[in-house]
């Protein structure tokens, strides 16, 4: 049995979920973004005692089945751009629709009715995020940076991280601000 959890986006999520529902007394089998296994059906009460809790925490607990699909879309642009450094080999609806077992249209009318913005607008904005952390961390160039996330050129992530952010990479990167959303904010 699953449960899912919406704004549970980074590897520090999981440990404070897997230690907060250890001090509650349940002991999960599987904990990854978004979603926690348990060996056994929970009850409703036990249910929304998890939710009460973590919600100080910031996290939500998804009902819904539309609900649910959203948070995994969302789950899996942030792997996608995030936590791994494997190529996307495939384009972003392929690897949805495969990784969801959705149609694609499908999964982006229901992204774009419930929030109110297109997934590849949302996968854009993740991938921003990345070059800004990227570029902060000033260890690759950005021609390095442009390759591991999968830019055509260098030129087009300097006019897509223009477009979204008002400023040139180079210039994000001169003024040493932090400009930097948490992933559920973005």
């Amino acid at each position: 049995m699953k449960i899912f959890i919406k704004n549970m986006v980074c590897n520090r999520c999981i440990m404070v979920v897997g230690n907060e529902l250890e001090k509650l007394g349940f002991s999960p089998v599987d904990i990854s973004l978004g979603e926690v296994g348990f060996d056994r059906e929970l009850t409703d009460t036990e249910r929304q005692t998890i939710g009460n809790h973590l919600q100080s925490f910031g996290f939500e607990l998804i009902d819904d089945r539309k609900s649910r699909l959203i948070g995994q879309i969302k789950t899996a642009i942030i792997e996608l751009v995030h936590h791994q450094d494997s190529d996307l080999k495939t384009n972003l609806s392929d690897y949805l629709g495969n990784r969801l077992h959705h149609d694609y249209t499908y999964l982006s009318n229901l992204f774009s009715e419930v929030e109110g913005t297109t997934i590849e607008k949302y996968f854009i904005a993740q991938k921003i995020e990345k070059v800004k952390e990227l570029l902060v961390y000033d260890e690759l160039t950005l021609s390095e940076i442009a390759f591991r996330l999968n830019y055509s050129s260098v030129a087009h992530l300097s006019n897509q991280f223009k477009k979204v952010t008002g400023l040139t990479p180079s210039y994000f990167k001169n003024i040493r601000e932090i400009r930097r959303k948490p992933l559920d904010e973005v």
